[in-house]
């Protein structure tokens, strides 16, 4: 489904607003890092990194969710910081997989593939936040 709005901070010819896709990601970014910090104690023997690794990613994921929203929620939303986010989203992701291929933590089968799933999760929100970039771009030239 496509949305188009006047506000040049929402508009778009894509499948979500820019808006929409900072605030999805923030969503999500801090239900996982509020996840971590919760249930380190248990994930530490399911996916293999140690509970205090789960706690720093988890402390790192929260922080990220609050600059996500905030960059949100912004009228009008800062392009440049909505690029960080993207750019961010993007090395997230590429270091997602090479920590799984190169085996840079003692990863479980099912701490390999939830690593997987996640940089497939964060792609995803990279390349909505791009395509609402874009299309903001197109309708303010």
């Amino acid at each position: 489904m496509n949305t188009t709005t006047t506000h040049p901070s929402t508009t778009t010819t894509g499948p979500v607003s820019l808006r929409t896709a900072l605030l999805l990601d923030a969503a999500v970014t801090g239900a996982n890092g509020l996840a971590y910090l919760a249930g380190a104690v248990v994930l530490d023997s399911l996916l293999g990194p140690t509970t205090g690794h789960l706690l720093l990613v988890g402390a790192f994921l929260s922080a990220c969710a609050v600059i996500l929203a905030t960059i949100g929620s912004r009228r009008p939303i800062p392009g440049g910081w909505a690029m960080f986010a993207a750019d961010f989203n993007i090395a997230w992701a590429v270091g997602s997989v090479a920590l799984v291929t190169f085996g840079w933590l003692d990863l479980t089968t099912t701490g390999q593939v939830w690593t997987l799933l996640q940089a497939a999760v964060v792609a995803t929100f990279a390349a909505l936040q791009l395509l609402a970039l874009r299309a903001e771009v197109r309708t303010a030239g």
